[in-house]
This record gives structure tokens, C-alpha cells and sequence, in this order.
């Protein structure tokens, strides 16, 4: 048994590094789960309020700790309501098993038939919604349209988005290199300062960028603007190039990166009863 003792004496002494290493991965991959999740704010918030109690435990200031202890059971229902949306989008995320999920992506020459085909049906001015899931599983969309699990091509996806098509007016979800579904509904979003000219697909589109961390392409019926909506922005009006060059960009592995990159994005906010076009 002289093998047993050395392997657990081997354990033992890697069992700190072990312990590190894991805790730092749960730890890097957390900090990433809440900055995709906009909930980096209630982080900041209440580390500042740790910090202010912190100085006044130093500095022995007995009222302003009196304060922060009466107030804290409430400012914790507080912030529960104000953040409830952020705290839904981690728990879903937690439950669609994200951070160990690995990243699936179209090839190279699928992202260009689909581009292709968004092209030419701007150009044509008919809808078009693409839905690509990165780490979250857009399974419980899918299952709202009809599965098809069909190779990408250009032709296909303008033939789901003719006018008398049965399937024109959902999204279809392009996941694992094929078509999974077409026709399927989705979220609306739950921002109440959009622009009031987007229909029912901008919508839609930043529905799913605000419940998912999927990159959504989306085609207007009525303008023929390409758009991209993803990690709660939608940015709009991009040309052909640059929608191509940025859904490219998201669909890599670090596609927050991408969400950061130059460009227009429209985050609906009011000026005087005006859009505004926020440069990112």
C-alpha cells in the first residue's frame, strides 16, 4: 500500500493549488456571468456600502453604523426590486448551465449566406429575424416555431422569409452550423424608452438580447436597415460589411469584446421628446 500513501501524499501537497485554482475559476467566471448581465451596478453599489460601513466600524462612528443596520434589511428588498431584471438573467443563466457550456459558431461561408441572404432581402424590403445562440440555449424558443434542422444556404432562409411564407413573420435560430427552427416567437423587450418607429421585430430582437447573451440579426420590413441586437443594445442601421464584420466579432468566443467595438447604437434614449443616436 506504500503506492497509496505516496498518491495521497502527492493530493495533499497539490491541494492547495488546486483549491486556488478552482476558486479563481468560479470566481473569473462569475465576474464575467454579472458584467454580461448589466448587474455590475448592484456590485458597485453594494461594495460601496460595505465600504462606508467599513470606515465607520474604523472611525468608530456609532450613529452612521446605527443607520447602515437599520437600513440594511430594507436596502436589501430594496435592491432586489430595483435589480429584479439583472438578478432573473443571472439566475437563468445559471440555470441554462453557461458557464460550462462550450460556444457554438456558423463557419465562415455560413455567416456569409446568411448575410447574403439579408442582403437581398433589404433590398427587397421584407423582415427577416436570425437568432444565433452563443452559451445560453435557446431551446425553449425553438420549440415556439417549427423544426427544421436544415444546412444553411441563402436560398433556404429567402424562401422562409417571403411575404406568403408561413414562417416569415418568426425568427429563425441558427445554431451548430444548421437551422434549427424557423417561425418562432420571440421575447419582447421589456425597455420602456425604445424608439417608437421600431416594429414588432427591433422589439422582438432586443427582447432576446436582454434575456440571452445571443446575437440577433435583424432585417426592417419597412426601412430595409440591417441591424444587430446583442447584450441589451441594439445597433442599428449597419452596413452589409460591418453587420457581417461585427455578428463575426459577437459570435467569437469573447463576444463582449465585440459589443464594445466602434460604431452607432441606439439605446432609445429621450431628449426633448427626440431619439437620440448615442455613438458607442
Amino acid at each position: 500500500m506504500a503506492w497509496a500513501q505516496r498518491l495521497f501524499a502527492a493530493y495533499d501537497s497539490l491541494r492547495p493549488i488546486l483549491d486556488v485554482a478552482l476558486l479563481a475559476f468560479l470566481l473569473y467566471k462569475g465576474y464575467e456571468l454579472l458584467a454580461k448581465t448589466q448587474a455590475m451596478q448592484l456590485v458597485k453599489g453594494a461594495g460601496l456600502l460595505v465600504l462606508v460601513y467599513g470606515i465607520a466600524y474604523l472611525l468608530r462612528l456609532t450613529t452612521l453604523q446605527w443607520v447602515l443596520n437599520m437600513l440594511a434589511p430594507g436596502l436589501l428588498i430594496a435592491l432586489a426590486i430595483v435589480f429584479q431584471p439583472e438578478l432573473r438573467k443571472i439566475i437563468m443563466h445559471l440555470g441554462h448551465g453557461e458557464l460550462f457550456r462550450p460556444n457554438s459558431k456558423p463557419t465562415i461561408g455560413q455567416l456569409e449566406a446568411v448575410m447574403t441572404a439579408a442582403e437581398m432581402l433589404s433590398r427587397r424590403r421584407r423582415g427577416m429575424i436570425a437568432v444565433f445562440p452563443r452559451r445560453i440555449s435557446a431551446k425553449n424558443v425553438a420549440e415556439t416555431g417549427t423544426r427544421l434542422n436544415a444546412e444553411i444556404s441563402s436560398s433556404l432562409i429567402l424562401s422562409l422569409f417571403e411575404f406568403d411564407g408561413q414562417l416569415h413573420d418568426g425568427a429563425m435560430i441558427v445554431q451548430g452550423g444548421r437551422i434549427v427552427a424557423a417561425g418562432c416567437f420571440l421575447p419582447l423587450s421589456e425597455q420602456q424608452d425604445i424608439r417608437r418607429n421600431f416594429g414588432a421585430r427591433h422589439r422582438a430582437s432586443l427582447g432576446m438580447a436582454e434575456q440571452s447573451d445571443a446575437a440577433v440579426l435583424v432585417v426592417s420590413e419597412e426601412t430595409g436597415a440591417i441591424s444587430i441586437a446583442f447584450d441589451s443594445r441594439l445597433h442599428y442601421d449597419l452596413s452589409v460589411a460591418e453587420a457581417s464584420r461585427r455578428l463575426g466579432s459577437i459570435l467569437e468566443r469573447d463576444g463582449r469584446k465585440a459589443a464594445e467595438l466602434g460604431g452607432p447604437d441606439f439605446r432609445a434614449a429621450a431628449e426633448g421628446g427626440k431619439d437620440v443616436l448615442v455613438e458607442r
